[in-house]
């Protein structure tokens, strides 16, 4: 996240629903993790979609800049609709009882400083609540809330599909996450935001270490984010994420890999 929670946490029992279509059917719980690909994107109105509930929503209350925060990734230059990738998930060493985190994620972004609204989507393991488990998350900014979906049981190794997407325009379109669980497309959150129907996309690994907490390390592990694709409209096919397109800082981020090395300024893409 471009701010960091770095001071409170308020918790709200219960589950927070997405804005999908109420005719949707709802996610059934229970079911293992998908043993196939997706052979193409998700949609609202898609026959085999279903929606999904936080277990755990938790309002970030005050929200700042931070010391002790490091990333590492890419940003597209231009402006796409949507963004599907694979992204592993690693046991990171977060240091529980504080405020440290570790996220791997995917985000649409519009806008500069305080007037910044995005999505996001991925994995993270936080030091104030997960008990040290790895938990799929999405964090918005119409809500300002960390939604943790603890149906879906992640572990160390696993890799997961996800996407992010627009299919309208206009200044304030609904913009979803989805996660591909059970061999089908679960919408997790689907949230109008100002993003417009086109936004700076974002794939990137993120790591707070609580300023505030005793001395200490974070342990990362080396993960791997491929198979990434990018859609330019609403309406558009995906395409393959490569040096093709735009990207600060600049490299072929269709797949790669990220090795972290004390001190935090030294991370390294590597081939995986």
């Amino acid at each position: 996240m471009a701010l960091l929670a770095t001071a409170l946490l308020a918790l709200a029992a219960g589950c927070t629903p997405g804005t999908a279509a109420d005719a949707m059917p709802e996610c059934p719980t229970g079911r293992p993790a998908s043993t196939t690909a997706p052979t193409g994107p998700p949609s609202l109105t898609a026959p085999n979609a279903c929606r999904s509930y936080a277990t755990v929503v938790q309002p970030v209350a005050h929200a700042v800049p931070s010391p002790g925060y490091h990333h590492l990734g890419a940003t597209t230059r231009g402006r796409w609709s949507g963004v599907l990738g694979r992204i592993e998930v690693g046991d990171a060493g977060v240091r529980q009882g504080t405020y440290d985190f570790v996220a791997a994620r995917f985000m649409a972004k519009a806008g500069h400083g305080s007037e910044q609204s995005w999505l996001e989507v991925g994995w993270t393991e936080t030091g104030w609540s997960g008990n040290a488990r790895q938990r799929v998350y999405t964090y918005d900014t119409a809500t300002r809330a960390w939604a943790f979906y603890d149906q879906y049981a992640v572990a160390p190794g696993d890799r997961l599909w996800l996407h992010l997407q627009t299919e309208a325009t206009g200044t304030q379109p609904s913009w979803q996450a989805w996660l591909w669980w059970g061999d089908r497309w679960n919408l997790l959150t689907s949230r109008p935001l100002p993003l417009t129907g086109q936004a700076e996309i974002e794939q990137y690994v993120e790591v707070h270490a609580d300023p505030a907490a005793a001395p200490g390390t974070i342990v990362i592990p080396r993960l791997a984010i491929d198979n990434v694709q990018l859609k330019s409209a609403p309406d558009a096919p995906l395409r393959p994420w490569n040096a093709d397109v735009p990207t600060a800082p600049g490299a072929d981020f269709a797949t790669y890999c990220l090795d972290w090395r004390q001190p935090y300024t030294s991370w390294t893409t590597t081939t995986c």
